[in-house]
């Protein structure tokens, strides 16, 4: 299907909301849990975020040709539990401690992740430049980690920030294939839903929310806050959308190489935080890689027991939209 000629400013100005504000989150996060309980700040926001875009994304489009079944809500829980409780919500947790920067970059790997399982299950094969390309992004992964990054949470904190990309990997895979909604953005909306309850349900386990006190949320977590909720959820996730039906997902999905640098700059230049000479060549080894597997260093398998290998160029867009937010 061939796309129509789109529009350049807005493109443009779509590629940039991508790129900044996903960029901008980690350091939003950072700030907004310092006088927030992280896993209740990050829940309100997707309760909230949720609440506001699934009525304006179910009232557009085709309703009648597009139902919301009990089984579309299975897969919210399951994609919106991976993606966005256990993947955001390990990165708000472990902001606490690990710096801004370090954490952007740590889950900047979701692509490496995404081609090892694929490679596991034998829905794609590596190729030499590939192949070469995990080596270095898990080398820069490596150094990361021994080097802290400027950084000096215990490895506790760093092993819940690594985790993230993991869940976000497993979760992007499972969305692949998982029944959703055709209109993207109602699925996303149902996603936030299902994990703002997750994740204020076990901030109640963590007792978050006996340790929120109004008067001592300080302005500036609140005006974070609310930039997460309007810019991180939903302007910028519209924008994604968009770009998505505009140009071609590879196009698109820079923001996985290009958001990890914007936001070891701002948390350099807002936060203070230390990019000693191991984080710039661990950020260098993360980038390079994740551009190669971009690029295309996979090759589909031709069957595997009849799972049909998927590539970045074929995801269907819920299923690309399910993998963009990382922050």
């Amino acid at each position: 299907m061939t796309r129509a000629r789109p529009a350049v400013p807005l493109v443009v100005a779509a590629f940039a909301a991508v790129y900044v504000i996903w960029g901008s989150t980690y350091l939003g996060i950072r700030v907004a849990i310092e006088t927030i309980p992280p896993l209740a700040m990050a829940g309100v926001r997707f309760l909230v975020a949720g609440a506001i875009l699934f009525p304006a994304a179910y009232l557009s489009g085709d309703r009648r040709g597009d139902p919301i079944t009990p089984v579309h809500w299975r897969s919210a829980l399951v994609i919106g539990g991976l993606l966005l409780f256990c993947g955001n919500g390990g990165v708000t947790f472990a902001e606490q401690h690990v710096p801004s920067g370090v954490t952007a970059l740590l889950v900047g790997t979701v692509p490496l992740w995404m081609a090892v399982f694929a490679h596991l299950r034998g829905a794609q094969r590596l190729s030499r430049l590939a192949s070469l390309g995990l080596v270095a992004g898990f080398a820069g992964v490596a150094l990361l980690l021994r080097t802290g990054g400027g950084g000096t949470a215990s490895p506790g904190f760093y092993a819940v920030a690594l985790l993230s990309p993991v869940c976000w990997a497993a979760g992007s895979i499972y969305a692949r294939g998982a029944r959703v909604p055709r209109r993207p953005l109602v699925g996303v909306a149902m996603e936030m839903l299902c994990a703002g309850v997750l994740l204020c349900a076990f901030a109640g386990i963590l007792g978050e929310w006996g340790q929120i006190h109004p008067g001592r949320i300080s302005a500036v977590s609140l005006f974070w806050f609310a930039y997460l909720v309007v810019f991180g959820s939903l302007v910028a996730y519209t924008a994604y959308v968009y770009l998505l039906g505009k140009v071609s997902p590879r196009a698109v999905s820079s923001y996985a190489y290009v958001n990890p640098l914007v936001a070891v700059l701002l948390g350099w230049a807002f936060l203070g935080e230390t990019v000693t000479a191991g984080t710039l060549v661990a950020a260098g080894l993360i980038v390079v890689a994740v551009a190669v597997m971009l690029a295309g260093g996979r090759r589909p398998a031709r069957s595997v027991a009849g799972d049909a290998a998927v590539t970045e160029g074929d995801a269907p867009p819920h299923a690309a939209a399910a993998e963009a937010e990382t922050a």
